[in-house]
């Protein structure tokens, strides 16, 4: 019997070279936003990655870019404060969400970015799927629960992405893949799919560029 939640395939050729493609062009930043009156029109298809502080969002997004400051990477969670979004030529927008749960940053400061974050999440027509990152050394934690939990009554669809997979011991990988399948089976937004990717090695990086660029063509 096939396992609930496995691991992406590798995709074909075909949407290889469509995720080669959309990312071939110069990806560029074009604003960070703190107020949902900043948005920008919602005029095309949104991608969105979200995943608590510190775990691998803006590496991930380099990556995936093939830029290597593109989004700005910090050793101190909670950097990112702001919705960043990011424009493709003649494809969706990317965007990096701020990092939920633990941050150094003062409280009033996190409780209005999470209230950004929520709002977000909650109202924007255009989005075709959330990312959800987790740090494949850890599993899901309580927190990225609540988002996930957010994302089912939002009825936005969202896949989840294990990061940093380069560092998980092959002993603890079954392990920490049954955790996480156990933790996506109660929520209806999930998609029946995981990614596992390394940002430092590459890996899964060609995969999850194909699934972008099929949400974008309307997959």
């Amino acid at each position: 019997m096939r396992l609930g939640f496995p691991l992406a395939e590798t995709p074909d050729a075909a949407a290889r070279e469509a995720g080669r493609r959309l990312f071939a062009g110069e990806v560029s930043f074009l604003k960070g936003v703190v107020a949902m009156d900043g948005l920008p029109p919602p005029d095309r298809p949104e991608i969105c990655f979200a995943g608590r502080s510190n775990v691998g969002k803006s590496s991930l997004i380099n990556a995936l870019t093939g830029r290597k400051a593109l989004a700005r990477t910090s050793a101190t969670p909670g950097r990112t404060q702001e919705i960043n979004f990011f424009t493709i030529p003649d494809g969706p927008y990317l965007v990096d969400l701020p990092g939920y749960g633990f941050a150094k940053a003062p409280p009033k400061v996190v409780e209005k970015w999470q209230r950004l974050l929520k709002a977000y999440l909650s109202g924007r027509a255009s989005l075709r799927r959330a990312f959800v990152l987790v740090d494949a050394r850890h599993g899901i934690k309580p927190v990225d629960q609540e988002i996930m939990a957010l994302l089912d009554s939002a009825a936005v669809t969202f896949q989840l992405v294990l990061t940093k997979a380069d560092k998980v011991k092959a002993a603890e990988r079954d392990r920490i893949l049954s955790q996480v399948r156990e933790r996506l089976a109660p929520h209806p937004a999930a998609f029946p799919e995981m990614l596992l990717t390394s940002a430092h090695k590459g890996s899964g990086i060609e995969t999850l560029r194909a699934t972008i660029a099929g949400l974008a063509n309307g997959a």
